[in-house]
This record gives C-alpha cells, sequence and structure tokens, in this order.
C-alpha cells in the first residue's frame, strides 16, 4: 500500500484517540489527505484486506466501518470485521476446460473476473452442481440504505449508507449476491458482502420480496503464466443483526484448461 495512505489513516486514528470520539467525516479525511498530499481522498478509507492496514490498526486492533452520509468509525476487533478465506480442500479443486475468448484476461476488472466465472459457467457447477441451470442474472448496481447491526458488543447504525453490489443471480427464489476480486488475499472486509446480505434479508422479512434463501459468493482470480485460476467461497450469516456470525457453506478452486 502506498506509504502515503499509511499516513492518512494513523493520524486520523491519532486525532479520534486523543479527542476520545472514534467517529470522523470526510472533511477531516479530505484535510489530512492534503497534508500528505495523498490524492484520493475517497480511497483513504477503504481497506479492503488487512494485509492492507497501516500498523498502529493492527497493534490497536481497530479497523474502519462506513456510516453513510460522510461518515466513519474506527471500530474494534479485526477478527470480528475481517474473514480469513478457508483453505480449499483437494476434493475441491479442479481443471476446468473451456474454449479461450479474447476478452478473458484482456480486462482484469471485478466485473471482468464475474462475467468469466459465469461465461465458463463455473458458477452455475459451484453454486447449482449444474452446468445448464439458467438463473436469472442482474448486473452491478448502487443503493443508498440504512441498517443497525452488531460488531463484537458494539451497534453500529448506518444512514443513507450507499452500498455497491458486483452481481445478483436468482434462481427458484435463492438469491446469491457476488463479490469479485483480483488475486488471492488472506481476508477480506466482511461488511462487503454483509451489507448487501441484510439488505436482502430486511426485503424479505418485510415481505418486499419472496426469498427462499439469501447468500453471497466471492470470486478471485489469479492469472499465473497465462492462465487462470478461480477460486470460490459462498457463505451465509446465521444472524442478520450480527456481522460476526459470518458461516461457509462451500468452496472450490478451478484452474481453466484450454481444449
Amino acid at each position: 500500500m502506498d506509504n502515503k495512505k499509511h499516513k492518512v489513516i494513523t493520524e486520523i486514528f491519532e486525532i479520534c484517540k486523543g479527542r476520545k470520539d472514534w467517529i470522523f467525516d470526510n472533511e477531516m479525511v479530505k484535510s489530512v489527505c492534503h497534508k500528505h498530499k495523498f490524492g484520493n481522498p475517497f480511497d483513504a478509507t477503504k481497506l479492503d484486506s488487512s494485509e492492507e492496514f497501516p500498523p498502529i490498526l493492527k497493534e490497536k486492533d481497530y479497523f474502519i466501518v462506513h456510516l453513510g452520509e460522510g461518515r466513519h468509525k474506527f471500530v474494534e476487533g479485526i477478527d470480528i470485521g475481517f474473514h480469513a478465506f478457508e483453505e480449499v480442500d483437494g476434493a475441491n479443486i479442479f481443471d476446468w476446460k473451456y474454449r479461450k475468448s479474447i476478452l478473458n484476461e484482456f480486462d482484469t476488472s471485478e466485473a471482468n473476473i464475474l462475467s468469466i466465472a459465469n461465461n465458463q459457467r463455473i458458477i452455475h457447477d459451484f453454486l447449482y452442481e449444474d452446468i445448464v441451470a439458467s438463473p436469472k442474472v442482474y448486473h452491478p448496481r448502487r443503493t443508498k440504505i440504512s441498517l443497525t447491526y452488531k460488531i463484537g458488543r458494539e451497534t453500529v447504525e448506518a444512514c443513507n449508507l450507499q452500498m455497491e453490489i458486483d452481481l445478483t443471480m436468482e434462481l427458484h427464489g435463492d438469491v446469491t449476491i457476488f463479490e469479485g476480486k483480483n488475486g488471492f488475499p488472506r481476508d477480506f472486509a466482511v461488511y462487503q458482502i454483509f451489507h448487501p446480505f441484510k439488505y436482502y434479508s430486511i426485503l424479505k422479512r418485510e415481505k418486499k420480496l419472496a426469498v427462499n434463501q439469501i447468500t453471497c459468493c466471492y470470486v478471485l482470480r489469479k492469472i499465473d503464466g497465462g492462465r487462470s485460476t478461480l477460486r470460490l467461497y459462498n457463505y451465509t450469516f446465521e444472524d442478520e443483526k450480527d456481522i460476526s456470525t459470518i458461516k461457509l457453506l462451500k468452496n472450490a478452486q478451478y484452474t481453466l484448461i484450454r481444449r
């Protein structure tokens, strides 16, 4: 990570610690970014993996949650806010034969990762165990939500929080929310899949959608020697009010082998 970003986060943490108030806003972020000549204030508070943390957060066991309307908060409990990707058992590692498309490795965006997994029917094999299944596909979207949930002993209240969903699929009332990432990081920020999970859980509870089951699918892609390997993780939450109740349903790894 850019050392300037570390300096920005460290200074904001020290300011919050000194005033005994762990909530801070975008105005503070912009001011500290300007001081350290960090050019993208909107990226400063985005930490997708604990590997990106400055030393002070690891030492004090804090991470950042987003509260909406330009507000953020330092919360204790990295092991709650970030979940380590589980090892893939050898029985769930597959070679996947395919005919290469000219666009497969051309684009390394998150959308491209999910497109490959969908176009090569890997998602269908992994989620539905049926490569000819025909789930409805809903492309990336943004929406704003207000929600309350637990992180350890702390209650977090977010208002008009902007939420991004990379992809959504639905089959026979079962809804799956997708998140795609390049590389094989050690862990991920749980809120990335928890917020969409809670969003659909609220719609289900309020009977606004006839949803049977809600799960979340993380898709990772790594390219080595021109060959793509995808790892898929299917999660759910046992309690929509508690981010710590994340549960792995299954995972698998697919290496694309050209025919």
